[in-house]
């Protein structure tokens, strides 16, 4: 029997998840607001957000096109900053792109005239510039077989399909030793078996390294399986944090135990009657 409770966090505060014992804060995105001028007038995308994440966490962020997921997310890659509030990593102010944070694109962002090992290698050289060449080589094959592609690191980007691609994509962003891994819609240009392989690679991967993962999906489903929170953002414009679900499922995860299980119902409908019914009604008040 499954008593228990739905922990639904103020999204005013700022939340840690049980699951990690960080005595810091490790990623911090306090009172942000981003604001873009227009012909009209300005326009707010997101306002007010709150939302602390502990080093190690897997956080999904859910919400309807326009909520500004992606705006939220660049601002923690640090392609664009915050027109106020900060966005702090390590206690350090987010306000360029850097290794610290990789970024792995639905489009998977390859260079089509390059080999999968040449794309995974271009990230390591720049980051690793003095390594011996032997020691950048052996990183890249390290990670190109993290994810099964061995066998096609001569392949360019046209020769692989399209969970191939975003393997290469994900090796890349892994091989640098990011803190923070960043993913907008990763498989959200796949098949659905696709999906699910990449997702549960994904998990062990994770698994592993236990870098922060910060991850945009549509897909409630494969939040519930990957996350260990998922942010749930109101409408834009004007978009904010309306709630942020803990998924209390222990790891390593099992899909077919999780679908079993009454509690990922609940928290199934919970999501779903957020996202397009309790929120609609909120929003019309």
């Amino acid at each position: 029997m499954h008593n228990r409770t739905l922990a639904y966090i103020d999204p005013s505060a700022n939340t840690s998840a049980p699951k990690t014992t960080q005595n810091q804060p490790f990623l911090v995105i306090e009172d942000v607001s981003k604001v873009y001028p227009t012909p009209k007038g300005t326009y707010t995308v997101l306002e007010g957000v709150n939302l602390t994440v502990n080093e190690g966490e897997f956080i999904c962020v859910i919400g309807h096109s326009g909520c500004g997921k992606s705006t939220l997310l660049n601002m923690v890659s640090g392609f664009t900053t915050p027109s106020s509030g900060r966005v702090e990593l390590n206690s350090v102010a987010i306000t360029k792109p850097g290794p610290d944070r990789m970024v792995v694109f639905q489009n998977y962002a390859l260079l089509p005239w390059k080999t999968a090992f040449e794309n995974v290698y271009i990230a390591v050289n720049a980051v690793y510039p003095n390594k011996p060449e032997a020691e950048k080589r052996a990183i890249v094959r390290e990670h190109l077989a993290m994810v099964g592609l061995t066998e096609s690191a001569d392949k360019k980007p046209p020769q692989l399909s399209g969970g191939m691609k975003q393997r290469v994509s994900i090796a890349r962003a892994l091989a640098i030793r990011p803190q923070v891994l960043i993913l907008d819609e990763p498989f959200g240009a796949l098949d659905a078996i696709t999906k699910e392989e990449l997702q549960e690679e994904l998990l062990k991967i994770w698994n592993d390294h236990r870098c922060t993962v910060l991850m945009i999906t549509h897909d409630i489903d494969e939040a519930l399986f990957l996350a260990d929170r998922l942010v749930m953002m109101t409408n834009g414009p004007a978009a904010s944090i309306g709630e942020v679900m803990d998924i209390p499922f222990s790891r390593p995860r099992d899909r077919t135990r999780i679908m079993e299980d009454p509690q990922y119902y609940k928290l199934r409908n919970y999501a779903l009657d957020f996202l397009y019914h309790r929120f609609a009604h909120d929003d019309t008040d």
